[in-house]
C-alpha cells in the first residue's frame, strides 16, 4: 500500500494498545485527538486534575473506542472525574483547560466515508471483534489513520466562550432505607421523608434509559 512507503507513520506507545485490549482504527483516532488538542493548547498530558475532556459520543457505536485514545493521550480520564460523554453521536472530542481555553477536534466527514471503505469494516459490520479479524485487514486501516496528514483528516476548532465544570468534591454519604447500602448524597432521592439510591426509588434518569435502548 502506498500509503505506508510515502507518508510518516505516527507512533502509539505499546501501553496504550495493552490499555485498549485490541487493535482498532478508533482508538488510534481518539490519540491524535488528544495530541492535537493539547498542542493547540499548550499543555502537556495532565496527571492530576485540572481539565476536562468531553467526548460526543454516545452508546452503542464502536466508534467510542477513540475515548481510549483520548484518555490516553491527556490523560482525562473517567475515575478521575475529568472526562464526559455528551452523547451526541459524533465522531469529536473536546479538550477544556481552565485559564487556557477549548479544543474541539472533529473528525472530517470526508475522511470517515474513506475509513468506511476499508476492508475492516466489512468485518465489524458482520459482528466479527477486531482481535478476530485478519492482521494484515486491521493493519492496513491502522496505518491509514496514523498516516494520514491531520489537515486531511480533522476539523479543529477554537472554542473561546466554552465553559464547564463539576459540582465540588463531597464525601458526604447516607444509606438507602431500602437497601441499606451508601449512596453518596448528591444522589440520594427522597421517598415519603427517606433517603433512597436512584435504583431504590425507581428515579427514572435518562442516561439510564439510553444504556438500556431507549432514546
Amino acid at each position: 500500500m502506498s500509503v505506508v512507503e510515502t507518508k510518516e507513520v505516527i507512533k502509539i506507545p505499546d501501553w496504550v494498545w495493552e490499555y485498549h485490549g485490541h487493535i482498532c482504527p478508533f482508538m488510534p483516532i481518539g490519540y491524535r485527538m488528544g495530541q492535537i488538542a493539547m498542542r493547540e493548547l499548550g499543555v502537556q498530558r495532565i496527571g492530576d486534575h485540572g481539565a476536562f475532556g468531553l467526548s460526543e459520543m454516545g452508546v452503542g457505536h464502536p466508534q467510542t473506542c477513540m475515548i481510549d485514545g483520548f484518555e490516553a493521550a491527556t490523560g482525562c480520564t473517567y475515575g478521575k472525574l475529568m472526562m464526559e460523554r455528551l452523547n451526541y453521536g459524533k465522531a469529536a472530542c473536546t479538550l477544556f483547560v481552565p485559564g487556557k481555553g477549548a479544543v474541539r477536534v472533529y473528525l472530517k466527514s470526508v475522511f470517515q466515508d474513506e475509513l468506511g471503505k476499508q476492508e475492516f469494516f466489512v468485518y465489524r459490520k458482520k459482528g466479527i471483534e477486531p482481535s478476530q479479524i485478519p492482521r494484515e485487514v486491521t493493519d492496513t486501516v491502522v496505518t491509514l489513520v496514523l498516516s494520514t496528514p491531520e489537515d486531511e483528516m480533522f476539523t479543529i476548532s477554537n472554542l473561546p466562550d466554552f465553559t464547564f465544570g463539576r459540582p465540588k468534591s463531597s464525601f458526604a454519604k447516607t444509606k438507602c432505607s431500602n437497601c441499606g447500602e451508601y449512596v453518596f448524597e448528591r444522589y440520594v432521592r427522597m421517598v415519603d421523608g427517606k433517603p433512597y439510591c436512584i435504583p431504590c426509588s425507581e428515579y427514572t434518569q435518562t442516561w439510564v434509559n439510553v444504556l438500556k435502548g431507549v432514546q
